[in-house]
């Protein structure tokens, strides 16, 4: 393989370290900024300690720490030495970890300090990793792995929202299609500046947010997590906002948010979990702006994206560049392209069972195509209700339940019943100054069909979500059980 062989994405990414290296990468709040010249040494440094421990391409580094441009460095030197990042959710417990540390089969973990396994980082540039970095000489420059297409930069284990977790395997070649097409349908320039909010243990926040913005050589204001109170302080140098509906929910409680605060900021997005029309609705009432919605999963990166104007609240728009999308007969969204996982780690049967014979990838979720295109979704299979022989979708009973002015927000799921199979069991969660004593619920008579009605209403305070912000149906199955 020659050099212009290699399709390693650090190249992409940090293509602007290559030809201007002054240029600022990371805005970090009461501390230094970073170009991307210091960025690109870190990363060097932190590749040489990966090779001084022992790490060869192809390893998995299970990396379980948190927020900090460390981070994003360390995910760099694993591209730079061929090592397959796993980054992990810091809220799990040791118990967990030890799943995945064996499903993973790897020895090498990096964890906050005080974890007490592997090597430490902390958010501050401190711990046992970061010691060892800072033993690598300063002018380190560690020969860049060659990577083909379909070689492993990445495994992100699945949520496991609705089952066992999967590890899948993303490749360079997939990694660098998503993050191409969408600085291309979002219009990244290096004149954008991205306030980032998100996790970085997570698709959304370390491959969607970072890498269109790092291959246009835009700036990053970093902030450790998502703070209203921050966000709307910060708000005023960006151009691009990144979240999930809680976060715009949270924004819109803010009576300093306003239209004039947002006038600067081109592009709004949600992902990672539904936003109801409400919600559009307040932060259009509120700034006069659209917020773009796009659809993705683990798996295959973001898959559709609206445009606006051109699609409404409810859809998630149409595929991006390179991605092929169709319903198959059972009403399920399927998609194919060069963005897709390459495999499910140690998983030959959950790969096989995700595509079809033809090639395409199963998403598991329901969907619907209109005339020109654009993508609605309904909700996963596997929420799916069926009472009586009929098929309900808890996203449509949802929305009828959410028009209720009392009610913030609800999520619908089906519980067993002997003489239907499943009964339509709903969670609302109500407005502030609502009592949950004197609620009654809403008349849907004029909405639903009677076998779409919620046969049982539980209020509850708030409804369980992961930590990207999505409703964890299986929890409120086991409630309602």
């Amino acid at each position: 393989m020659t050099a212009s062989d290699n399709v390693n994405l650090y190249l992409r990414l940090m293509h602007a370290a290559d030809v201007e290296r002054d240029r600022p990468l990371f805005h970090r709040p009461e501390r230094s900024t970073q170009s991307y010249g210091d960025v690109a040494d870190r990363s060097s440094r932190m590749a040489s300690a990966l090779i001084e421990w022992g790490l060869t391409p192809g390893d998995r580094l299970i990396a379980q720490i948190a927020k900090s441009t460390d981070a994003i460095a360390l995910w760099l030197a694993c591209l730079r030495t061929g090592v397959v990042f796993v980054p992990l959710n810091t809220a799990y417990t040791d118990g967990e970890v030890d799943v995945f540390i064996d499903d993973a089969e790897t020895g090498y973990i990096v964890t906050t300090p005080g974890r007490g396994r592997g090597l430490t980082l902390g958010e501050h540039e401190d711990g046992t990793f970061a010691e060892l970095v800072d033993r690598q000489p300063h002018d380190v420059d560690v020969p860049l792995a060659h990577a083909s297409p379909g070689d492993p930069a990445a495994m992100l284990f699945t949520s496991g929202t609705t089952g066992r977790s999967k590890g899948a395997v993303l490749t360079h070649r997939g990694l660098t299609t998503n993050a191409e097409a969408l600085a291309e349908v979002w219009g990244i320039t290096g004149d954008d500046h991205l306030l980032h909010t998100l996790p970085v243990f997570h698709v959304h926040g370390l491959f969607v947010a970072l890498h269109p913005l790092m291959l246009r050589g835009a700036a990053i204001t970093f902030l450790p997590r998502f703070d209203a109170a921050q966000v709307i302080a910060q708000l005023p140098v960006a151009s691009v906002l990144m979240g999930v509906p809680t976060h715009y929910s949270r924004l819109l409680d803010e009576p300093d948010f306003t239209a004039d605060l947002a006038a600067g900021v081109r592009l709004f997005t949600s992902g990672s979990a539904p936003m109801t029309t409400r919600l559009h609705a307040r932060f259009s009432d509120r700034t006069g702006r659209t917020i773009t919605e796009r659809y993705g999963m683990t798996e295959c990166g973001i898959i559709t994206s609206t445009v606006p104007g051109e699609a409404g609240p409810g859809t998630v728009g149409r595929p991006l560049p390179q991605m092929e999308l169709r319903i198959g007969d059972d009403h399920i969204v399927e998609v194919r392209g060069p963005h897709l996982l390459d495999r499910y780690w140690r998983r030959p049967d959950a790969t096989v069972a995700s595509f079809t014979e033809d090639g395409w990838f199963r998403t598991g979720d329901i969907g619907t195509l209109d005339a020109k295109g654009v993508l609605t979704l309904s909700g996963r299979a596997s929420d799916l209700i069926i009472s009586g022989g009929y098929n309900i979708y808890p996203k449509e009973v949802e929305q009828a339940i959410d028009e209720d002015p009392r009610i913030l927000e609800s999520a619908v799921v089906g519980q067993p019943d002997e003489e239907w199979g499943e009964t339509v069991v709903a969670f609302v969660v109500l407005e502030e100054g609502e009592e949950a004593v004197a609620f009654e619920p809403p008349d849907l008579s004029g909405r639903l069909a009677g076998f779409k009605r919620p046969r049982r209403w539980e209020v509850v305070a708030g409804l369980p979500r992961n930590a990207m912000g999505k409703v964890e149906k299986n929890r409120l199955r086991s409630f309602s059980d």
